[in-house]
């Protein structure tokens, strides 16, 4: 296995780490949150509480692989175009992670209202139910705005792949596309929220180019000959 090969499935690996994050984003609201029913909501997170962590912890830990995720393809990529590899790094790593943690906090604010803990006792549970909903609301409205970093750092991340030439041209076209899937997404939950399943549901597609990058670097990797006549080409 070359060192580029090598690189590349390290990326990938750092890659499967981040398909924890689907436990917060889409199975937990679809268990256990109920529409326009903060009382049902609650009772449900009090109910599978370890469930409901598990969905926190799953935030910090995508937040945390996503440094290493992005510092893994500044190596990987460094050699076709270090500003934009840089620019991976600052748009994927250290602008998503702290959103990610700061919503954290929302989620354990929801546990610790739904539960009803004893400092909370002058507040009677229809009130502490309505401030659950309202904090998940806002991990929510959390999502949307750090969906405009999860689209935006792919696009320099898809110059590089179409760039590189020791992957497929096409992984790099899929994941620019991916890019305005997810600013799509994120503008439509600003501006429309009305409408933003249903453009989540048209744009879901184009967000697999995720999917089919991290599962290339992973089964395939990269080829080394490719990488070194790209090399040679642009410093020609």
């Amino acid at each position: 296995m070359t060192t580029l090969s090598k690189n590349a499935r390290v990326a990938g690996l750092l890659y499967l780490t981040l398909l924890t994050a689907p436990l917060r984003l889409i199975y937990i609201p679809n268990k256990l949150f109920v529409a326009g029913n903060a009382t049902a909501t609650a009772d449900n997170i009090a109910t599978h509480e370890t469930l409901f962590r598990l969905g926190i912890l799953s935030d910090l830990l995508t937040g945390t692989m996503a440094i290493f995720l992005t510092l893994a393809l500044y190596r990987l990529f460094k050699e076709v175009d270090e500003g934009l590899a840089r620019l991976v790094v600052i748009l994927g790593a250290l602008m998503v992670t702290p959103i990610y943690f700061l919503n954290t906090l929302n989620d354990a604010a929801a546990l610790m209202l739904a539960r009803g803990a004893d400092f909370l006792s002058s507040f009677d549970k229809p009130q502490r139910d309505a401030f659950a909903m309202l904090f998940l609301r806002l991990h929510h409205q959390g999502v949307v705005a750090n969906e405009i970093f999860w689209g935006l750092w792919l696009f320099p991340f898809g110059l590089l792949v179409y760039r590189s030439r020791f992957l497929p041209r096409i992984l790099g076209v899929w994941l620019m596309i991916n890019c305005f899937a997810y600013l799509a997404v994120s503008l439509t939950g600003l501006l429309w929220p009305q409408y933003e399943e249903m453009v989540f549901n048209r744009a879901f597609p184009a967000m697999l180019g995720e999917l089919a990058i991290m599962l290339w670097l992973v089964i395939v990797g990269a080829k080394e000959q490719p990488a070194t006549a790209a090399i040679s080409s642009a410093a020609g």
